[in-house]
């Protein structure tokens, strides 16, 4: 058969215009009525078929052809903006300039992926093919073509062929478990020599070296229980912090041992630290081993998940099976199956919502699953246990922290004790991490969810289970633990349940919960005077009347009926845990050790965390109160979706530095903008960093030091307001954001950013 891109013509679509290349080259602009029946009969080549139709307002009548899903399907896990200009980067073809040159470029892109399959070995190939025949069954436009490229494939004896990519992945191995960190000290002319090898043929700056110096403090060893080595480092942009740290936290991971996280609020940061990590290991294999990004398990693609949703739509022609398809071929590349990374193709989320493909349900059943040797998540935790270097995020650690030696439910996680120094990059947002993370919210959502985890999905048809069937076999043929399942489940009645939202708005209410619930919504609509604001409303939680009081006694002990059964659940496994040790294979210790650390992060966490919200509402609030309590209605847009009651820390650095600061040996604090003041130092500016950070809660002062910029802003910097393009027009963006980095010289108004960002960015900069 002749291939698309020599028969079928492109269509780019960039701001207003809409623009049509034959395969010969020759272009012309489109109306929006013919660029819209253009795409409505199918036969044309685009850049995000979703995007395409969306933007034209059009409704497809077949499957289109779009280039961004055959590269997901010939390249996958490789990065690519979706966009004929990402395209072209990706593929190292000529960058557009036009949205013409936009349109000729999905013919290039076409011909240099069909070309690159040919170039595949034998066993890539036979995969491709597979996964190709089944996507054709499915209604894939470029099965047909790619199969005439590839040849048809060896039988088939399995509907499932082609789609099954959790088969003949490489397994986890376990490895001895780390001895303690050691406490060897770093000088500071080693971590300095160790910061030159790493900027070898970049201009040394001085300010980075004294950076590095100042650093080395936070790597000292500690003098006694409690009293860590801190270190308040301000350091203006451009100064080289990653560099700067890195040094002397290498040195220190070479010297002593696992014990190392470097922590950030935001995933560019975590990235930006991994390629600087290759400076320090140029090698992939050893890269790999000895640094480690660490997310939480919903980042993660789950197998199990995974092959249920396959499972469910492989005889579906849809694009969700086209969808799962083009996943499967990520799936056999991806090195660490993160959903939220830059190799993964985002666009296939519209068709397949990737919560569905995660474990944010906390239902993972371990060493029982099929998958579990080569499970993603706990190949990252491995890895982890035992790398120098874990580059993980202020969310995750304030979580480990908060779970303590429960944990998370993750069945060989690191403990938090052995987290011996810390680096805290982006260091000004831990006050708004702690806030979140020590925070409690007793709402319908966080009910219901719990209520799901324990008896499952009630009335559904679901994979999901319920804590019955995660754990009756392991507690089977002991009648306490039976009773006390038994018990929890009947006592989880009494939470929320599906549906619980529109019940307690119209009535009626079912069990204690939802009466609370319902009561909360009338106080917060009448104490409130923005009823029909499209944002979350709250309201003061006295005085109340006796109604919600009586709501609230009635809930509390609901909720005590609940936690009573759980913690005499854990008591039961952890009884045939430590009795039956001997006689327990490995898998079924796993498993049981796991369920009785989810039930007991509920029994001994959750539910005294929102018991004590509740009493403290027959309270008068004390004078030296610690926490702030509130009702809230939340919005999205104007539509309710969540009640409840609110506590969070009055001061969450307090919790910060009693479960991390202070167990920990040391810790770098950083950040271009610790102090209030961007000026000189002063003592109440620093002292206003130590409050924001939790430093003035340990025994100890922290070494303080501030380091400005090497650029001179009031002289560099220039505001530039662009209003002569097309705002929605990301080509014309593209070129317009490259042009002044240019003429910037490539240097402090350097701009790297998506094409996403590059609308958002023109769209405020052009308000009048």
């Amino acid at each position: 058969m002749r291939l698309p891109h020599h028969v079928v013509p492109a269509l780019a679509i960039a701001g207003g215009r809409a623009v049509l290349a034959a395969p010969n080259g020759e272009a012309q602009t489109l109306t929006n009525d013919a660029a819209r029946t253009a795409l409505a009969d199918g036969d044309v080549l685009v850049c995000h078929a979703l995007f395409a139709a969306s933007h034209l307002g059009a409704r497809p009548m077949r499957a289109l052809f779009d280039v961004l899903e055959l590269f997901a399907f010939a390249r996958p896990a490789a990065p690519c903006l979706p966009s004929p200009l990402g395209l072209a980067r990706a593929l190292d073809l000529p960058e557009p300039r036009t949205t013409e040159e936009c349109a000729r470029t999905l013919h290039r892109a076409t011909a240099t992926l069909l070309d690159g399959l040919l170039a595949l070995d034998h066993l890539m190939k036979e995969r491709a093919r597979k996964t190709a025949a089944a996507l054709s069954r499915a209604g894939w436009r470029w099965g047909p073509p790619v199969l005439s490229v590839l040849g048809d494939p060896e039988k088939m004896v399995s509907p499932l062929a082609g789609l099954d990519a959790w088969r003949g992945l490489p397994e986890w191995e376990d490895a001895a478990p780390p001895g303690k960190p050691g406490s060897q000290p770093v000088d500071i002319e080693e971590a300095q020599d160790r910061l030159a090898g790493l900027t070898r043929g970049r201009a040394y700056r001085k300010s980075q070296g004294d950076f590095v110096a100042a650093a080395t403090t936070a790597f000292a060893p500690r003098e006694r229980v409690g009293a860590p080595k801190i270190a308040l480092v301000e350091a203006g942009t451009g100064t080289g912090k990653t560099l700067g740290y890195l040094a002397p936290a290498s040195l220190w991971a070479e010297k002593n041992g696992p014990g190392l996280w470097i922590s950030t609020y935001t995933r560019n940061l975590q990235r930006q630290i991994l390629q600087e990590i290759a400076k320090l290991y140029p090698d992939p294999r050893e890269r790999e081993e000895k640094a480690v990004v660490r997310k939480g398990r919903e980042n993660y693609l789950c197998l199990l998940n995974f092959e249920d949703a396959v499972k469910q739509t492989v005889h579906l022609q849809s694009q969700r099976a086209v969808a799962l398809g083009l996943i499967a071929r990520w799936v056999r590349a991806t090195p660490d199956g993160d959903l939220t990374g830059a190799n993964f193709p985002a666009f296939v989320a519209a068709s397949v919502p990737l919560g569905e493909l995660t474990d944010r349900r906390g239902e993972c059943i371990y060493a029982a699953c099929p998958h579990y040797r080569t499970c993603f998540i706990e190949r990252a935790v491995r890895r982890a246990r035992n790398a120098p270097i874990v580059v993980a995020n202020h969310a995750l650690v304030m979580a480990h922290a908060m779970q303590d030696d429960l944990r998370a439910e993750e069945a060989d996680d690191v403990r938090p004790e052995r987290h011996l120094r810390y680096v805290f990059d982006e260091g000004h947002h831990l006050f708004d991490a702690a806030d979140s993370g020590f925070s409690a919210h007793l709402s319908g959502r966080e009910m219901a969810e719990l209520r799901r985890w324990l008896r499952g999905p009630e009335g559904l048809a679901s994979r999901a289970r319920g804590l019955a069937e995660r754990v009756r076999e392991l507690v089977e043929g002991d009648p306490e633990a039976m009773s006390a399942l038994d018990d929890a489940l009947a006592a989880a009645g009494a939470l929320a349940g599906g549906g619980w939202l529109e019940r307690i708005k119209s009535g009626p209410p079912r069990g204690p919960a939802e009466v609370f619930l319902s009561e909360v919504h009338a106080h917060v609509r009448a104490r409130s005077d923005d009823r029909d604001t499209a944002y979350g409303i709250e309201a003061e939680t006295q005085p109340m009347n006796d109604a919600l009081r009586a709501a609230a006694r009635e809930l509390n002990r609901a909720l005590s009926r609940l936690g009573g059964p759980l913690l005499r659940l854990v008591a039961s496994l952890r009884k045939r845990l430590d009795g039956e040790a001997a006689e327990l294979d490995a898998g079924l210790r796993i498993r049981i050790d796991a369920a009785s650390r989810g039930i007991e992060r509920r029994a001994k966490l959750m539910i005294p965390a929102w018991r004590g919200m509740l009493q403290s509402l027959e309270e008068p609030p004390a004078e030296d109160r610690q926490f702030a309590d509130w009702f809230e209605i939340a919005r999205d847009d104007g539509r309710d979706f969540d009640v409840g009651l609110r506590r969070h820390w009055i001061d969450p650095t307090i919790p910060f530095a009693d479960a991390i600061l202070k167990p920990a040996h040391g810790a770098l604090i950083t950040s271009a903008t610790l102090r209030d003041s961007g000026g000189e130092e002063t003592a109440e500016d620093w002292r206003s960093a130590e409050v924001r950070v939790g430093a003035h809660h340990l025994p100890e002062p922290p070494l303080r030091a501030r380091f400005g910029s090497p650029f001179d802003w009031a002289n560099q910097a220039r505001v530039i307001v662009v209003r002569d393009i097309d705002r929605r027009d990301a080509a014309q963006l593209a070129v317009a954001y490259r042009e002044l980095f240019l003429a910037a010289g490539g240097g402090a108004l350097g701009l790297f950013t998506s094409v996403r960002n590059l609308r958002t960015t023109h769209a405020r900069l052009a308000r009048p």
